[in-house]
């Protein structure tokens, strides 16, 4: 049993109304959890016999301090951790029987959980996600202004919004999603319920995309955006992404944020041109488990 500061529930519905109030106080910080927990949320509502996400609120004080939720495909996701509370959770995550495929939290809690985790259970991990956190300041539009202009996409714009999202999570490695999108199971991707704005030229080409979520409380987050290989170093990622953040702005977004690799340093450098300001490291570290001994 979890000490008495922690609270688990399979009730996305209790859950929120517990917890909702301390993931809107961070909402940068907070994005992937405001976003998937809604997700699951819309998905839990629709389909009453899906498996059941369990989430976790760490409370002190009588004020939640922190979450976690583990998904129904063994997802872990944490929000920042004392190294203490960060021990404690990967031991009684381990009592109860858990088993998450990986962990994703900022990178000090991350780190800490995998090694937690390996101590408590003997699973390994490695290392297979990192990212810079940027949070937009003051939209500044890329001089010089390539030609053309942002449009928000419609129904007519699908196909090229799918395969320009497939050649996207190649360059990537996603390959979930492209899975998902192969299979014809675009609404289940994490693509489909995403607002897309295309960067076209003055002829009415598209040749960049930007896509951003719905709104949650209050914040939006931009991702992905994608431009061809062949259209890259033409000022088009900036201009399109400039538009995507405007209009998540236009619709009430009180924070914008977006991910990005370390590793890009154009990609970096561009964002932070237009206004996006760091402001954390994340990571994700993958478990395996070893097999069991034959008997």
């Amino acid at each position: 049993m979890l000490p008495e500061d922690w609270h688990l529930t399979q009730d996305v519905d209790d859950f929120l109304a517990q917890a909702g109030d301390f993931l809107c106080s961070r909402t940068a910080i907070h994005n992937t959890p405001l976003t998937d927990i809604e997700k699951l949320r819309i998905h839990r509502a629709a389909d009453h016999d899906a498996e059941a996400a369990v989430f976790g609120r760490l409370e002190s004080q009588g004020e939640v301090r922190a979450i976690f939720y583990l998904t129904p495909r063994r997802r872990l996701v944490l929000t920042p951790l004392s190294v203490e509370h960060t021990n404690t959770l990967a031991a009684h995550l381990a009592d109860l029987g858990h088993s998450p495929a990986n962990v994703i939290a900022d990178h000090d809690t991350a780190s800490t959980f995998a090694e937690s985790w390996q101590q408590h259970t003997g699973a390994a991990s490695v290392l297979f996600w990192r990212t810079h956190l940027y949070r937009l300041g003051t939209l500044t539009p890329p001089q010089p202004r390539p030609e053309g202009q942002g449009r928000l996409t419609d129904g007519k714009d699908r196909d090229q919004i799918m395969r320009w999202c497939r050649e996207f999570c190649i360059d990537v490695g996603e390959q979930h999603s492209i899975d998902l999108i192969d299979a014809g199971s675009w609404e289940d991707s994490r693509f489909g319920d995403r607002h897309f704005t295309f960067w076209e030229t003055p002829e009415g080409t598209p040749v960049s995309m930007a896509a951003s979520t719905s709104a949650v409380g209050g914040m939006v987050r931009v991702d992905p955006v994608y431009t061809p290989a062949h259209l890259r170093g033409r000022g088009y990622a900036g201009a399109v992404t400039v538009e995507a953040s405007r209009a998540a702005q236009a619709a009430g977004a009180t924070d914008v944020v977006l991910f990005t690799d370390p590793d890009n340093p154009t990609s970096n450098a561009l964002y932070q041109r237009i206004g996006y300001v760091h402001v954390a490291d994340f990571a994700g570290y993958k478990f395996s488990y070893g097999a069991p001994e034959a008997g």
